[in-house]
């Protein structure tokens, strides 16, 4: 499951997480004034490994690099999300979170050694040259994807603005491969969509969470409330395959749907690891009914949205049980531009249950094959209207109906039953 998770929903060149940043540019665990200091057999024992290393390997190695992955090592040891981050990523984190970059803007899925596109954003230089949803990458620069160079091939995508790139793909439909000649551009990350799906009710798409991401949900709900009749009676958030981000942006949406209650509660080691975050008065859509879509590719920053409106009774939770990624990183910047992502907080939902290993459990659950469907609903959101939207898309199709008639019509959609969340 954690290998499916990180093939979903990629940002050009890297995956998304629930994080926090920290403003300091060194950390240092000091008790009394006096920095603690490694016991003599720890730090005999990495100099000899290192010395070992250094003298008898049948290659010679740097020793800044054995330094680095000695370091690297540390950290991912720890958890499956806490990282070390060279200069490139490091960068690749700031691009998910401000959603600023230079490429091409593309997002793309990385599953089963294919390379998708998942979508092409408005107005970027893919869009223009034709990239399509459904498009799978074959080569970039006339290197052949696949598996072995995947991640290293999505970063190649970005550059600077102004240079070229070739990308060549297969689509459904056409015999022979397409090569596009891209120029790159500065690109703005969107991390939000949104549809009427009939005269008064509403859909909306968050594929992540950046720091734009609120204020770009309040602008699109405002449009759907002036696009409709006579105001939302309803609305769809769609947050499946959404794999997280800034956790604030998260907390803050969940805020803007919420009149008073706890949204989020965090316990961790460090004093500014514990916190608890609650609802202002004003909602948004003045009471209208929320549904919350999502799968198993939901985690993290999505999972306290949709925790917080399911506990306060705000939505009604539909789809796949979410991924159960309960663990708050912050992002701690180092010398020389680089840092480290370490998880500081586990959080909680409202009730105070954890979500780790747990995720969501959905009000109703709704099945199908997710990807297959977001892919089919983007793809229709791209180019056709909300009605055809719901055609292509089974799983919105019965988020909808619920939405709209209070109750499911569709013989793949079934309750669940009143138990306890399993681990995964």
């Amino acid at each position: 499951m954690a290998e499916k998770l990180r093939s979903l929903a990629l940002i050009l060149a890297g995956g998304i997480f629930g994080l926090t940043f920290s403003i300091g540019s060194a950390v240092l665990a000091q008790k009394n004034g006096v920095a603690d200091t490694l016991p003599w057999d720890d730090t005999r024992l990495l100099a000899e490994v290192l010395e070992r290393v250094r003298q008898e390997y049948v290659e010679p190695v740097d020793d800044s690099v054995l330094i680095e992955s000695a370091v690297r090592g540390m950290v991912t040891n720890l958890d499956p999300h806490s990282q070390f981050l060279d200069k490139d990523e490091y960068e690749e984190i700031q691009i998910s979170t401000t959603g600023n970059y230079s490429g091409i803007g593309l997002e793309v899925n990385m599953e089963d050694g294919l390379l998708r596109v998942v979508t092409a954003i408005e107005g970027a230089p893919a869009e223009k040259a034709g990239l399509k949803t459904g498009d799978i990458i074959i080569a970039i620069d006339d290197v052949a994807v696949d598996s072995s160079n995947m991640g290293k091939a999505v970063t190649g995508l970005r550059g600077k603005a102004g240079t070229r790139v070739n990308i060549t793909v297969t689509r459904e439909g056409s015999a022979d491969p397409l090569s596009f000649a891209i120029e790159r551009s500065n690109v703005q990350l969107r991390t939000v969509r949104y549809e009427l799906l009939a005269p008064d009710y509403g859909y909306l798409r968050i594929s992540h969470f950046s720091e734009s991401t609120w204020s770009d949900t309040e602008k699109a709900v405002q449009k759907l409330q002036r696009q409709s009749r006579k105001g939302l009676k309803g609305i769809i958030i769609d947050l499946r395959n959404n794999p997280g981000g800034v956790l604030d942006s998260a907390v803050d949406i969940a805020d803007g749907f919420l009149e008073s209650g706890t949204i989020v509660t965090a316990s961790g080691r460090a004093p500014d690891a514990n916190f608890a975050r609650s609802a202002h008065a004003g909602d948004l859509l003045d009471g209208a009914t929320v549904v919350v879509l999502v799968n198993e590719g939901s985690a993290s920053a999505a999972e306290i949205l949709a925790g917080a409106l399911q506990d306060n009774g705000r939505a009604k939770i539909v789809g796949m049980r979410t991924y159960g990624k309960g663990s708050v990183q912050t992002v701690m910047p180092l010398s020389n531009g680089r840092a480290i992502k370490l998880t500081t907080s586990r959080y909680f939902t409202p009730s105070g249950a954890s979500i780790q290993d747990h995720g969501i459990a959905p009000d109703v659950e709704i099945t199908g094959d997710p990807t297959q469907d977001l892919l089919a609903g983007i793809a229709s959101h791209q180019t056709n209207t909300g009605a055809a939207m719901l055609q292509s898309d089974s799983q919105l199709r019965g988020a909808f109906e619920m939405l709209q008639q209070g109750r499911i019509l569709h013989s793949n959609v079934a309750q669940l039953p009143d138990v306890a969340p399993a681990p995964k």
